[in-house]
């Protein structure tokens, strides 16, 4: 970088250390991206809480994983029933199989739900070398929000992700949808009492997280009709979205 720009940027010569006070340091991330050509808004704010995906509404963010394989009308049929309840939720899509379908992610984006990348094929992160990590962030969707396929990721891959213009996002309240018993994922009774039995604070202004291949999209109306019983409003679904989410979100 040139000594003029440097000056016009009002940066630190490069070989002496930059004191940076800590108000400085969201809009310093926000101008690495900037000049990297990605977007500013992938820049998380001070304090970000990568639990809460920057939600700071105080509402619920419903949240579904991976991908419907035996269904694929699963996704946007819930997106549908989730936009006909004025809800807003974040489906976080593996790539692999989200690319042989781009209208699923279409339809939920114009749904008015937020899209965001589980990476191309759903690995343990922390267990691949660094350019494999990169590459499974990378190749996924398009978006600014990654949540780390397992929730197994450490600062390496908050690095990687935001290098390449993602915040991390994984979650408050995890309903253990996944976990099978017998060959038998938890039924719907089960998921509703997992949320509507988790602490308050995980709750308010929390993230849920369940998955599109469970019973998780089954008991989404107990779920929803759970919360706002106890008080809680969930994101409001406010009209199709872009790759671009921001921070804090538009809950």
């Amino acid at each position: 970088m040139s000594g003029s720009l440097r000056r016009v940027l009002r940066l630190p010569h490069p070989l002496r250390p930059p004191r940076v006070r800590p108000p400085l340091v969201a809009a310093l991330a926000a101008l690495t991206l900037v000049l990297c050509g990605l977007p500013a808004s992938a820049a998380p704010a001070a304090g970000y809480d990568h639990r809460r995906c920057g939600n700071t509404s105080g509402r619920v963010l419903l949240t579904l994983d991976d991908w419907p394989y035996d269904h694929v009308e699963r996704a946007v049929e819930t997106g549908a029933y989730l936009k006909g309840k004025g809800i807003r939720a974040a489906f976080f899509l593996i790539n692999q199989y989200a690319s042989q379908q781009p209208r699923v992610a279409e339809a939920l984006r114009r749904q008015g739900h937020w899209v965001g990348n589980h990476t191309y094929s759903h690995p343990h992160l922390p267990r691949l070398p660094e350019a494999d990590a990169r590459k499974e962030i990378r190749d996924g969707v398009r978006s600014t929000l990654f949540r780390p396929p397992f929730g197994d990721y450490g600062p390496r891959e908050t690095r990687i992700a935001a290098s390449l213009g993602f915040r991390v996002c994984t979650w408050t309240v995890d309903t253990f949808d996944w976990e099978d018993s017998g060959g038998r994922f938890p039924d719907v009774a089960t998921l509703r009492a997992r949320v509507r039995n988790a602490p308050a604070e995980d709750k308010h202004g929390g993230v849920v997280l369940g998955h599109l291949f469970t019973n998780f999209p089954d008991a989404l109306p107990g779920i929803v009709d759970d919360l706002r019983a106890q008080g809680y409003a969930l994101c409001r679904n406010t009209g199709p979205t872009g790759p671009v989410i921001r921070d804090p979100l538009r809950c």
